[in-house]
């Protein structure tokens, strides 16, 4: 038997937005109208499809990624749902580097919140098409044309508003079709299964006819054609007006904006409708690019069943009833069960035992997938995030994910012996699985230090730990991962001379440390003469100074935003060794930070808080006492205001609770890494010592 639905008829989507924007609402919709599930499954009552783990039913939030498959006009949608908050933004990172199109969810009252913008900013990384759907029209406060302007003002998308709701907050009735020019009214006794089209509202002819001037407008801005018939006011068909929308969607030259409310039960058909008609198949997404192992050359992977099975291991989960899945996107070829594959990525073979169609944590079971396919495999024992599986003749290598270093951790010890077996292979199966989950042994101390993303991420994880590995244990209080950095150019030597021993060694360099910026890590430049080092001494160069860069010398903490530039060295025929090398760097780099004025860089969290304007004067107040900068106040409709300021993590922890108190229940607020600050080794000491415990 072949491939079950042609590659042309696959959509490969993912919905994300902000916390709360109704992205898992949206998508329990999805499955209800395609037929996936025969009930309404809710985020408020524990019982929505996608958020399977108990965690997420108790929150009402999404913490892991879930995918889905549903069918919709005879094509095949793989649905993954990710989560809105920013502890979680790597289940966002990995599942856009695999898909094919975006539906960007958008609260009509908040509109484009602060995750909104970073995911926005991770599918504009990746190339991503994007949909933009204004959820929520039904509630207080909602104003599409509030939303449609900040996608325009923080986002910088062109959107393309193809839909108009027929009033807004409890006067929300319908959806105007801006191409078809007629208006939809959802039944809400069928649960929004069946609809009605009318004519467009009397009173809403104006506002139609004037928002579909603008889309043609636009639509007649890319294309000459398409322009001089408009123009002479030829009759365009509908058919083209949506080819010419398919076009500028997939070249990410416009966003089409719909609207409705999933809660509900209004506009999600239509949606449907839009992910098929303007979101790409994976025959028109760029292809992706891999490289050669045995030429070292790229090439683009060819979309075909044809062509070599080329994978992407973009997300691994622990099952309790069928151990560890291993999540992978089909870019080529065809996989059957059975079949052995070559990890690339870490020099293996893997034989692939079953293959799993997931929807949330349900499994199907299938014999074979092809190319386009996002399936769980069983049995890829070696296998984790960012992996490449091809065949071991023609080895490639997929470009890796960008993974976010961690800026919290606790200590956590457990209770007794056996809690710690438990504790160690908790941690071994959860790091596998978050790749922004990170697991540190205290030198001095000997502490077993967990490291995430935030409060939240490290509150799951040790709950999962109870809950899943039974795994008894305390937990220490939040400690900021600080960072140290240099200040100024230095010029450093370093040398290795040995001549006692079993085997003399020899090697001298010549580095330049130059600082580069709190977000850059660290680059190696080889600046030596040709022929003055020997080729297999350079990488042991670059590899002495990266493990000196563990330990800054101020406090200890990595460096990070330093560029290290090889010029010169010297060797000997006999003497000279790779360990040489690595040393003499190592102490070249010990000395040089000590003359570079390092300094100690804390991080620093966007906060943004949306408070009534009565607690307006407390909020801002507590914002300044713990060191924040206000960057502005934003009136919203009606009394909310939303507050926007810088904030030193160090001065975030259990915010949550000052803030609900500071109003008495009424804010909320959100927060994002933004980046790296200087700050003083006494403020740092002062704030180690009030977190100590």
């Amino acid at each position: 038997m072949g491939r079950p639905y042609p590659i042309e008829k696959y959509r490969n989507i993912g919905i994300m937005a902000h916390i709360d924007a109704g992205k898992t609402t949206t998508t329990e919709r999805i499955l209800f109208y395609t037929g996936i599930s025969h009930r309404l499954g809710e985020v408020h009552d524990g019982t929505a499809t996608m958020d399977w783990m108990e965690q997420e039913q108790e929150r009402g939030i999404t913490i892991t990624s879930a995918a889905t498959t549903c069918f919709w006009r005879d094509h095949r949608i793989n649905i993954i749902d990710t989560p809105g908050h920013v502890d979680f933004t790597i289940e966002v990172e990995r599942s856009l580097r695999v898909l094919d199109g975006v539906v960007a969810v958008f609260c009509a009252v908040g509109g484009v919140e602060p995750q909104s913008e970073t995911v926005w900013r991770q599918a504009v990384k990746y190339q991503v098409p994007r949909l933009a759907f204004v959820n929520k029209m039904d509630r207080i406060g909602a104003d599409f044309d509030r939303v449609v302007s900040m996608m325009r003002e923080r986002l910088g998308a062109m959107p393309l508003v193809l839909q108009l709701p027929v009033g807004e907050e409890d006067k929300f009735a319908g959806i105007v079709d801006l191409i078809a020019e007629k208006a939809i009214y959802f039944d809400q006794s069928s649960l929004g299964a069946e609809y009605e089209v009318r004519a467009v509202p009397e009173e809403m002819i104006p506002k139609v006819a004037e928002y579909r001037k603008k889309l043609m407008e636009n639509l007649a801005d890319l294309d000459d054609d398409f322009a001089l018939r408009y123009l002479e006011d030829e009759k365009i068909s509908d058919a083209e007006i949506k080819k010419m929308v398919r076009c500028a969607t997939m070249a990410s030259k416009l966003t089409p904006v719909l609207c409705g409310s999933a809660f509900k039960n209004t506009g999600v058909q239509l949606l449907l409708d839009s992910i098929v008609d303007f979101l790409p198949s994976p025959l028109e997404v760029k292809n992706a690019i891999a490289v050669d192992i045995e030429s070292g050359k790229t090439a683009a992977i060819v979309v075909s069943d044809e062509t070599q099975p080329t994978a992407l291991v973009f997300k691994i989960l622990t099952d309790p009833h069928v151990g560890q899945l291993a999540f992978l996107r089909l870019y080529s070829g065809v996989v059957a069960t059975g079949m052995q594959l070559y990890n690339s990525s870490r020099n293996c073979n893997e034989r692939v035992g079953r293959l799993l169609k997931m929807h949330a944590n349900k499994r199907e079971e299938v014999k074979k997938i092809y190319a386009g396919d996002i399936v769980a495999a069983v049995g890829l024992k070696n296998s984790t995030t960012g992996d490449t599986l091809c065949l071991r003749e023609h080895p490639l290598l997929l470009e890796k994910l960008e993974v976010p270093e961690p800026v919290i951790g606790v200590a956590i010890e457990p209770l007794s012996q056996s809690d710690q077996e438990r504790m160690n292979l908790a941690l071994e199966r959860l790091a596998a699985e978050d790749p922004t989950f990170k697991i540190n042994i205290d030198e001095e101390s000997g502490q077993t230090i967990i490291s995430g993303m935030g409060e939240l991420h490290l509150e799951i994880i040790v709950e999962r730990m109870r809950r899943e590995f039974k795994v008894n244990a305390n937990v220490g209080k939040p400690q900021v991962a600080y960072r140290e950095t240099i200040s100024c150019a230095v010029n450093c030597k370093g040398s290795f001379i040995r001549q006692d021993g079993p085997r003399p060694q020899y090697a001298e360099v010549s580095i330049t440390l130059e600082p580069t910026g709190c977000e850059q890590g660290f680059s190696f430049v080889d600046k030596t003469e040709a022929g003055q080092l020997p080729r297999q001494f350079i990488a042991p160069v670059a590899l002495g100074l990266e493990e000196a860069m563990l330990a800054g010398p101020i406090a200890g903490y990595p460096m990070t935003g330093i560029k290290a530039t090889l010029s010169s060295g010297s060797w000997h025929e006999t003497d000279s060794t790779e360990i040489a090398f690595k040393l003499a760097a190592s102490q070249a780099f010990n000395e040089g930070v000590q003359k570079a004025k390092a300094t100690i860089l804390e991080p620093i969290m966007e906060v943004e808080v949306v408070v009534p304007g009565e607690y307006l004067g407390d909020i801002m107040g507590d914002i300044s006492g713990r060191h924040g900068r206000i960057q502005g106040v934003e009136s919203r409709r009606g009394e909310i205001q939303v507050v926007c300021a810088f904030v030193p993590l160090a001065d975030m922890f259990g915010y949550s609770t000052e803030v609900r108190s500071r109003s008495q229940g009424r804010a909320t607020f959100s927060m994002q890494f933004s980046r790296y600050e200087p700050v003083s080794q006494e403020v740092v000491r002062k704030r180690i010592e009030h977190t100590a415990f």
